[in-house]
């Protein structure tokens, strides 16, 4: 059996830490892997992949609270996760997702632009993506629309694989 040594990260998870240790960072080791396998031409992975329901317990975790933001829209206070937040958590749990931007449109008065945003999960055993939208008002102040409404769609599309779902739930708990 020919085997290698490969890097894996073992990181840290956010819903594990002290709330006094904010960074997301990872320490590194070696760890040997066999490159024998059935198929000749398979590609050796360094084991970073796991099966999806393994990947969709860790999303479907309650984020901490000192990762959470508020916003005020319309009198109205809402949680939030940032946009960087949602890709270190994915990066973390899902080291092998892939996002996209599908569409981008803008309403027929020009006044906002609405994005879809599709993320996609490999786990060892299956693929399986979701897609959201996110609009902004192309007349708000600060930032750029199509940023924001991007952040927004990514936010929605990672929150129906379970990530930060709880926060659109919480009046029910």
């Amino acid at each position: 059996m020919a085997s290698s040594m490969a890097i894996k990260t073992l990181a840290t998870s956010p819903f594990t830490r002290s709330p006094l240790t904010k960074s997301l960072s990872s320490v590194v080791r070696l760890v040997p892997f066999s490159t024998k396998s059935d198929d000749d031409d398979a590609i050796p992975t360094a084991g970073i992949s796991r099966p999806l329901s393994d990947i969709l317990k860790e999303l479907n975790k309650k984020v901490p609270d000192s990762l959470v933001k508020l916003r005020n829209e319309d009198g109205f206070t809402m949680k939030y996760i940032p946009w960087h937040i949602v890709n270190r958590i994915m990066n973390l749990h899902a080291p092998e997702w892939s996002g996209e931007v599908r569409n981008i449109t803008y309403s027929a008065d020009g006044k906002s632009v609405s994005v879809v945003y599709r993320v996609t999960l490999y786990g060892t055993d299956a693929e399986m993506y979701r897609e959201s939208t996110g609009t902004a008002s192309v007349d708000d102040t600060y930032g750029d629309p199509v940023q924001k409404a991007e952040a927004m769609a990514f936010r929605r599309a990672c929150a129906r694989f379970g990530l930060g779902l709880h926060l659109y739930h919480e009046d029910l708990l």
